[in-house]
């Protein structure tokens, strides 16, 4: 069964005004669009665009064959950085929601770090060139060379450089006392990112201080501008996909993608944020085992198909660009799929349907355990990881 979805892109401030227009060729707003959501999401849930076919449901939460998806499909345009922050894993999700329900918070409170009970791993697929992120926890040796770098360029930075000094010793026990130190509310705290910022300004071919002007540009003053220099700077081209497990810290600081993720809404920040900070749970969450993010690789069970599966069951994404020769492909749906054309034209079919999407337009897949693509075109294919 397929049925028409849509949405409108959500206006968050960070948002591009033209990046998600032109992708998907509708007319731009003129407000910044940030994010598109495609799955049923209480918080925007896509609208239904033939709800005669939907049991006259207006939109996916309110259709009871698909409010209970796993999964949320977006289309990310990030003109500036977002908040630097991170996901609980299952275990942690469940725990946290019950103790906050048990003292009594509302859904709605402003003191909740777990609005459901559920974890949020996500990935992310490149349609830029680049797109630019902050993942992970970097060695403390590499963090420590950039901030010696600084500290050289520096006129007076005295804090900057006893920071650097600090950097030694078991990685994972220095990341974890730095990240509580510069989200502390310690003075010393704000006397070093002023020293950073100063230094950065004047290393303006420094890919280390060129992220300390991004961040700075958009929060000034921000904890998180130190703490940027403590992760590793992620530049994917387009095709490249990024997986962000639970405890990653992360932030993505500009480009265009296709965003994948399990349907929560826990997030905990970090920084980069006007929004509140609980550092004790973020640290209770982060991970702070250094990494080299690497591109997830893709399978590749059919020509033009390239299949990304995370380590979670949630969800698993199909890309499908038909060009040439290669006009047709089939993919296995485990479970209820959105599909969302960004490129040409392209022909679902299935054992209960039929349907064609142009450019920019989505559908929501029910019932059908294979998928016939045809055409010349680029489809997403998000669905459970069966």
């Amino acid at each position: 069964m397929f049925v028409r979805i849509g949405n409108s892109p959500r206006d968050y401030a960070w948002g591009s005004t033209t990046a998600m227009a032109e992708l998907l060729g509708t007319e731009p707003s003129g407000r910044p669009e940030a994010e598109l959501w495609l799955g049923a999401h209480p918080g925007s849930p896509a609208r239904v665009l033939d709800p005669e076919l939907a049991d006259g449901a207006a939109d996916l939460a309110a259709w009871e064959r698909t409010s209970d998806l796993p999964y949320l499909l977006k289309v990310l345009a990030a003109e500036s950085p977002l908040s630097l922050q991170a996901h609980p894993s299952s275990e942690q999700a469940r725990a946290g929601f019950e103790r906050e329900n048990a003292a009594g918070l509302a859904p709605d409170s402003p003191d909740r770090n777990y609005k459901d009970p559920f974890h949020k791993p996500e990935l992310i697929f490149a349609l830029s060139d680049p797109f630019e992120a902050l993942c992970g926890f970097r060695d403390p040796v590499e963090s420590r060379a950039a901030l010696e770098r600084l500290a050289a360029a520096a006129t007076g930075g005295a804090v900057l450089s006893g920071f650097a000094r600090t950097l030694e010793g078991d990685p994972a026990a220095v990341l974890r006392r730095a990240t509580e130190w510069l989200l502390g509310g310690d003075p010393d705290a704000d006397l070093l990112v002023a020293e950073v910022v100063r230094a950065a300004r004047a290393l303006p071919d420094d890919r280390d201080a060129q992220t300390v002007q991004m961040v700075d540009d958009a929060f000034p003053g921000d904890p998180g501008i130190v703490l940027a220099l403590l992760l590793n700077r992620a530049t994917l081209r387009p095709g490249e996909v990024l997986y962000l497990p639970a405890g990653n810290i992360h932030a993505y600081l500009r480009g265009l993608g296709i965003e994948l993720m399990a349907a929560s809404d826990n997030v905990l920040r970090g920084g980069l944020t006007r929004k509140r900070i609980d550092v004790p749970e973020l640290v209770s969450v982060l991970d702070f085992t250094p990494i080299r993010p690497t591109p997830l690789a893709p399978g590749h069970p059919a020509p033009g198909v390239e299949t990304f599966r995370p380590d979670v069951p949630d969800f698993a994404l199909d890309h499908i660009a038909l060009a040439g020769d290669v006009g047709s492909a089939t993919v296995t749906l485990p479970g209820t799929a959105i599909a969302l054309a960004t490129e040409g034209h392209v022909e679902l079919r299935g054992a209960t349907g039929a349907l064609r999407l142009e450019r920019g337009q989505a559908a929501i897949v029910t019932e059908e355990t294979e998928l016939a693509v045809s055409g010349q075109g680029v489809l997403f294919v998000a669905h459970p990881n069966g």
